[in-house]
């Protein structure tokens, strides 16, 4: 049996004065171009943006920890605030339905801090109010406030109001029912004080929200109830 004939070759090579000519059909490779210069800025923001994240971090945790040591440190609390007397030292209707006040009112403020002190400032306001309607104003002391203190406050009001006919009759009604229903609005600039370092200031507002007997300036004035809510306006 005869062995099959070799196959042809798929291409022959060409030999002319002395040079070889390149096969026909040759097929050109693909060239690929390198990223690698392009993934250095990339891999740049990369840094930036884990670093900054880092920081963040640092920064919570050092932030956290103070607020922790201040807290088991010095346990800071809330000083509160109440109305001790009320008494009236005159309370007149005018013809014009207009109305003069005049009030003294004593607010105890308990500081029960061992480490923090308190600096009420010069610009506060105290206001009696009846019915959203404002009676008469004042204003607080500047003072200072130590640790583990409490401090009675007396605050004389006076004031000339506007009161209508409306307003005279519930007036009138809630005092022959012997519960009249007043606001003692309070607002204090008040600064914090750690040791002996003055911290920030901020402004408290306490509303109480008293029920007296009787607003007669010749009878002792008696506190029936008495609720006072402070807020805080950092």
């Amino acid at each position: 049996m005869e062995p099959p004939p070799p196959y042809p070759p798929k291409y022959t090579m060409l030999q002319e004065q002395g040079s070889i000519r390149p096969p026909p059909y040759r097929r050109n490779i693909p060239r690929y171009h390198s990223s690698h210069h392009k993934s250095g800025g990339g891999s740049c923001c990369l840094r930036c943006i884990c670093c900054c994240y880092c920081f963040l971090f640092l920064l919570i945790f050092i932030l956290a920890t103070l607020a922790f040591y201040f807290y088991a440190v010095y346990q800071p609390h809330i000083p509160s605030y109440t109305v001790e007397n009320f008494a009236t030292n005159a309370f007149n209707m005018q013809p014009d339905f207009s109305l003069y006040t005049e009030f003294v009112v004593t607010v105890k403020a308990n500081n029960p801090n061992e480490n923090i002190g308190f600096t009420y400032g010069k610009d506060s306001s105290v206001v009696v109010a009846y019915q959203d309607s404002s009676l008469c104003n004042g204003q607080l002391p500047a003072f200072h406030q130590g640790h583990k203190n409490i401090t009675m406050i007396k605050v004389v009001l006076k004031g000339k109001s506007e009161f209508g006919s409306g307003l005279q009759e519930a007036l009138m009604e809630n005092r022959h029912t012997g519960k009249i229903p007043l606001n003692v609005i309070v607002k204090v600039p008040v600064g914090i004080v750690i040791g002996t370092f003055p911290l920030r200031q901020f402004t408290v507002r306490v509303i109480c929200a008293l029920v007296v007997d009787n607003l007669s300036p010749n009878k002792k004035t008696q506190i029936v109830s008495n609720t006072c809510v402070p807020n805080i306006d950092l």
